[in-house]
């Protein structure tokens, strides 16, 4: 298992900074789910965490404001019927929900003038449909 979860860059979370659960899974698998805790519940406590930088810390808490508890960030998975499979699907769903949260925010969009060629051939082609269409509609008097 790896040591750390890489966030981004050279930002990394330690195994220490991690806290475990583990219970029964729902779901198939027979008489051996009824014995075995093989769903994997990861925490990470945001809010506190001395190895995230506060730039990043502050967009993390921001964008994941729905999903945090008192500033701590819980995955849960149970979709595999080993404990070890499930640990790995936790922290790689950490990982990548700690990238996405700590992302710069997108450059802003820059509006373009609209070339006058291209204004001229749409206002053309209006005029084009509305001859069109009034030619269809002369009356029959």
């Amino acid at each position: 298992m790896p040591e750390q979860i890489h966030v981004r860059g050279s930002v990394s979370i330690p195994e220490s900074e991690l806290s475990w659960r583990f219970s029964r899974s729902s779901g198939p698998g027979g008489q051996h789910v009824n014995t075995s805790a093989t769903a994997a519940e990861l925490s990470f406590d945001v809010a506190n965490s001395p190895s995230l930088p506060d730039a990043l810390k502050t967009r993390a808490l921001e964008r994941l404001s729905g999903r945090l508890v008192r500033g701590v960030l819980t995955v849960r998975a149970e979709e595999y019927r080993s404990q070890l499979r499930n640990r790995d699907a936790a922290r790689t769903r950490l990982a990548t929900l700690l990238a996405d949260a700590t992302a710069p925010p997108p450059k802003k969009r820059v509006p373009k003038k609209m070339p006058r060629g291209i204004n001229e051939r749409r206002l053309e082609n209006k005029k084009r449909r509305s001859a069109i269409k009034r030619q269809r509609s002369s009356r029959w008097d």
